[in-house]
């Protein structure tokens, strides 16, 4: 077997923030979930690693392909790179799920611009509590592989925030 294969494939500041995470979720005692798309599992990865997280993590739901938001999500019809499939996105995932606080990603990875977005914007989509519901925009920049990682690690820092401070 390849080097390449045998070693681990996260990223340790991933880990970090979903440790984080997993320090926040366990002292405020809420149960956490994530609605992926442009960073494929990346998220959920990262929090099932955490310590704890059978205690505190509800799961993840990977949609990756625009069928599977409109008819597993209830993306509305139209672009799934926006702030209404974002939203929908983490709504759905915590009905689905039942978790106090989930958080949904969806994208333009790039190279090519996706829904008229060019690579590179992302939106994130907030449900649950603490906090309410929020979607935001991010407009990140890299290759495909690094927008998603930077992301991925936007998505956790905003659980973490939602969260509170560290305990």
């Amino acid at each position: 077997m390849n080097q390449d294969m045998t070693q681990d494939a996260h990223d340790p500041a991933l880990d970090d923030l979903a440790a984080s995470v997993a320090r926040r979720a366990s002292a405020r005692g809420c149960t956490v979930a994530v609605a992926e798309s442009l960073t494929g599992g990346m998220v959920a990865a990262a929090l099932a690693r955490a310590e704890g997280a059978s205690e505190w993590f509800r799961g993840g739901i990977v949609a990756y392909a625009s069928e599977v938001k409109y008819g597993l999500l209830d993306v509305p019809d139209g672009p799934v790179v926006s702030r209404p499939a974002a939203r929908a996105m983490a709504r759905r995932a915590r009905e689905l799920l039942g978790a106090g606080l989930v958080v949904a990603v969806t994208g333009s990875g790039g190279p090519d611009p996706q829904d008229g977005e060019s690579p590179g914007t992302v939106f994130v989509a907030v449900a649950g509590e603490p906090g309410g519901d929020d979607v935001f925009r991010l407009d990140l920049d890299g290759t495909p592989a690094e927008i998603c990682t930077s992301a991925a690690a936007e998505v956790l820092r905003v659980l973490a925030t939602r969260l509170g401070p560290s305990p």
